[in-house]
């Protein structure tokens, strides 16, 4: 019994401590210029989601991509929370706005990802995670 409670307690902290934990891979210094020409593997089926839209935003799989990086740990693979909450209906509860400031400022024992991610990458991941109904 006090096995199990010490690697409860180990696992717990581990786990909470992966969610404030900083990325050490320099920032990308890829210059995000728009392009007109979808991915090669995606030409003549009109999708896009591949990288930069023709208008310079984050699309849907980036925005995916993003939340693999930087939320799975706490959140989980499917949305469905592990130290975090359920983001699987995170839309039907709280808007885009409501989202945004929260991965900006963090909230409870969520950290601030201002700085962390740009505003672009804040703002596709909270549009696609306001989607979630």
């Amino acid at each position: 019994m006090n096995k199990s409670f010490i690697c409860l307690t180990l696992l717990l902290a581990v786990s909470l401590s992966a969610c404030g934990a900083k990325s050490t891979a320099p920032p990308s210094t890829t210059p995000t210029t728009p392009s007109t020409t979808p991915p090669a593997a995606n030409q003549g089926t009109g999708d896009t989601t591949g990288g930069t839209t023709a208008g310079g935003t984050v699309s849907t799989a980036d925005a995916s991509a993003i939340y693999k990086q930087n939320c799975i740990s706490c959140h989980g693979n499917n949305l469905e929370g592990s130290v975090g909450p359920s983001l699987q209906k995170v839309g039907a509860k709280d808007s885009k706005d409501q989202i945004s400031t929260i991965l900006n400022n963090g909230k409870g024992a969520m950290p601030s990802f201002k700085g962390r991610l740009s505003d672009t990458e804040i703002g596709a991941l909270a549009t696609w995670l306001s989607e979630k109904k």
